[in-house]
């Protein structure tokens, strides 16, 4: 397998400081971006805590034995990663416990781990995942907000969504309470695959078209920092950061 791969992460224009953080594993093909919330150090924090845990445990892939009765391979990395970002929660929430100043801390996190032919792809909150194949674009993941849910049972439109006023109003984040639901799919990975994980600081800014657009022609750095030149000529009210893995040969 092999992977070229970017990542890039911008205060945007708005904001004093970056509450996002992402990582890139070119061992493990592990790739992840986390948007914090809480105001200062706290979404920060958060944020960090969540990249932080996922990598320690999907590197290690220790857990005490808890899913040894699991022989087949595909579900025990499904268990795993959950697992993974179920403990980035619980951490962020007992240290908002311990701690008054990070009181009302969470993340959002999505998770991209190219196993073998597989692409493993873990969500929680409104942060996405795009996959762009045959110069086709899909956002494969599906937002944890008020705004998608409203969307989905037919209340308003993907237009009207745009400038709504609770548009930012996430259902679902790590770290407010002590577990959390885990969205996770396993996608065949073929080869001239494009993965886009990003926060909704680029996703609020540029249109499914442009990213399909700049993605096909681009390489990974190019593209990311034309997409984040975009969401910043848009406003850049919020914190903006793309992570692209381009699949270049496949297992």
């Amino acid at each position: 397998m092999r992977i070229r791969s970017c990542g890039i992460t911008d205060v945007g224009l708005k904001r004093g400081h970056n509450e996002d953080n992402y990582l890139i594993n070119e061992e493990l093909n592990l790739f992840v971006v986390a948007d914090g919330m809480g105001g200062h150090a706290g979404g920060e924090y958060a944020s960090a805590i969540a990249v932080n845990t996922v990598e320690e445990i999907v590197t290690s892939m220790e857990l005490n034995g808890e899913f040894s009765n699991i022989e087949d391979p595909v579900e025990l990395t499904r268990h795993k990663l959950t697992h993974a970002i179920r403990l980035a929660g619980r951490r962020i929430f007992e240290k908002a416990r311990e701690q008054p100043e990070y009181h009302g801390m969470g993340t959002t996190a999505v998770v991209l781990l190219i196993d073998g032919s597989n692409a493993f792809i873990a969500h929680v909150g409104d942060s996405r995942l795009y996959l762009l194949r045959e110069r086709r674009i899909e956002q494969i993941t599906e937002d944890h907000s008020l705004i998608a849910e409203k969307i989905r049972h037919g209340l308003i439109t993907r237009e009207e969504a745009k400038n709504h006023r609770m548009r930012n109003v996430i259902t679902r984040s790590l770290g407010y309470q002590e577990d959390v639901e885990v969205d996770l799919q396993v996608h065949a990975v073929r080869r001239g695959d494009v993965f886009l994980l990003c926060s909704d600081g680029l996703s609020g800014h540029v249109a499914d078209e442009e990213l399909e657009d700049h993605l096909a022609r681009l390489g990974p750095q190019a593209a990311a920092r034309r997409l984040i030149g975009l969401a910043c000529e848009r406003g850049g009210e919020d914190n903006i950061t793309v992570v692209i893995a381009a699949v270049e040969e496949s297992a």
